[in-house]
């Protein structure tokens, strides 16, 4: 789908549209991330910044995952902030998978959060800036927006996922393989949460392109197979070289990536450290599951499921609306895409995103009320 004249062109690496900085969330823990803003000229921002969006990419990816949306959002006015997750890029990768779970990486981001909002003294007035966000992810960076919005919801004023529903903390625990093979769809993830993985594509840069290839649409040669299926996972090791280019970003992209997953010496274990923490976040979550009373978001939220996510389909939202203030969420599917939908169909994740953001209140809608283009979706 071509993008609408008026939509700004994504992101490239090395883009000047953003600034690349780093933020100590945690001793010995620093998180890289991307920060867009909009002009400081004129009297749009003279009482203060921007509303701000913080935006978490999933698995595996980087904080480019967004970058077909920040420059949109920029342009409705608001601030955009986008790290690289803890392991990725060039964020700290610690070896301990306890390190990774969701608990954790919620202070991580309301730290990030306190340290962005700590330099705007360089805005009108500052005297009293609350630090509180707008907060999306997809796949992995959804489910954390959800929990973040749990754990440190003093920071959230909206919440939204891409593919990603909220489910609730429960007070029985169901290991991986419990969960494999109550839902076949998931058996990928029992092998990534084990070593195999992780020594194959960590073992050459040969291997980590062919992997990231075959993960972003790649195939076999003569297209005889897939790189990665959600039922069975990654294919063996000595296929891995075989991968045809990516269909869901360019060569120039697919450079950048290698170069972010390969640094600190190619190893792919704090990528797959999300895997392993299945039993950190349930411990964690019982302080909601025995609660006198179930977790309910008093923020407005918003999911976007697509409607050929083989791992995540849109069934799975269903019953959500219980999880929520009545009112508070809004439920979309995406027509014809799957777990990429902010590349394959950027503009109707734009519109849906723009939309929405515009039902918010104030400070939180959007300082600049572009029109908003008709999508290719439905409710749920």
């Amino acid at each position: 789908m071509s993008r609408p004249t008026s939509s700004p062109p994504p992101l490239a690496p090395d883009d000047q549209r953003v600034r690349h900085l780093q933020a100590p969330v945690a001793d010995g823990i620093a998180y890289h991330y991307l920060l867009a803003e909009p002009s400081r000229v004129g009297p749009l921002h003279s009482d203060g910044p921007p509303p701000t969006i913080v935006l978490l990419h999933g698995w595996p990816d980087i904080s480019m995952a967004w970058r077909y949306q920040v420059p949109y959002l920029v342009t409705r006015g608001y601030r955009v902030v986008v790290p690289d997750m803890l392991g990725y890029g060039q964020t700290s990768k610690p070896h301990d998978p306890a390190e990774y779970a969701i608990k954790k990486i919620a202070s991580h981001i309301k730290a990030l959060v306190h340290h962005v909002f700590a330099g705007d003294r360089g805005y009108g007035n500052t005297s009293v800036v609350v630090p509180k966000i707008i907060l999306g992810g997809h796949d992995w960076g959804g489910y954390s927006a959800w929990r973040i919005a749990m754990w440190q919801p003093e920071i959230v004023a909206a919440v939204f996922s891409l593919n990603v529903p909220y489910n609730a903390p429960t007070r029985t625990y169901l290991d991986l393989e419990t969960i494999a093979q109550a839902v076949p769809t998931f058996r990928y993830q029992l092998q990534l949460a084990g070593p195999h993985v992780e020594a194959a594509v960590g073992r050459s840069r040969e291997n980590l392109r062919g992997f990231l290839n075959g993960v972003y649409g790649g195939s076999l040669p003569g297209g005889s197979g897939s790189a990665f299926r959600v039922d069975s996972g990654v294919i063996p090791e000595s296929a891995l070289r075989n991968i045809g280019p990516a269909k869901l970003m360019s060569r120039e992209m697919m450079d950048h990536y290698v170069a972010e997953f390969g640094r600190d010496g190619g190893s792919f274990r704090g990528p797959l450290n999300w895997y392993r923490t299945r039993r950190h976040n349930w411990e964690d979550e019982l302080e909601f599951a025995n609660a006198p009373r179930p977790f309910v978001f008093s923020v407005p939220g918003l999911v976007v499921m697509a409607e050929k996510d083989p791992a995540l389909p849109p069934i799975l939202a269903d019953g959500m609306e219980r999880w929520f203030a009545p009112g508070l969420l809004r439920k979309e599917v995406l027509r014809g895409v799957g777990h990429w939908a902010m590349w394959q169909n950027p503009d109707a994740v734009n519109m849906i995103l723009g939309s929405w953001l515009e039902s918010l209140p104030a400070p939180f809608s959007p300082p600049s009320r572009s029109s908003s283009s008709s999508v290719v979706s439905s409710k749920l």
